[in-house]
């Protein structure tokens, strides 16, 4: 079994996270799959962003704030 690290993007309202977890890949057709905690992780801090509990999803992850660069006409 091969272990390697990657950072996932989650977005939830107007707000992002960025989570380091843990790409577990071995023979099965599973494989590439989450390590269990990484996928709770993932999970939590996406919680967190939706209650707006910034403090707690920066315990987890990188938290940004997400605003519109060009306002299109509708």
């Amino acid at each position: 079994m091969s272990r390697r690290r990657i950072t996932k993007l989650i977005h939830e309202g107007e707000f992002a996270a960025e989570i380091e977890v843990e790409l577990l890949e071995d023979a099965t057709g599973w494989s590439p799959y989450l390590a269990p905690d990484d996928a709770y992780k993932l999970d939590d801090t996406r919680e967190a962003l939706r209650n707006k509990e910034l403090e707690r999803a920066a315990k987890m992850a990188r938290v940004f704030r997400l605003e519109p660069v060009i306002q299109g006409s509708p």
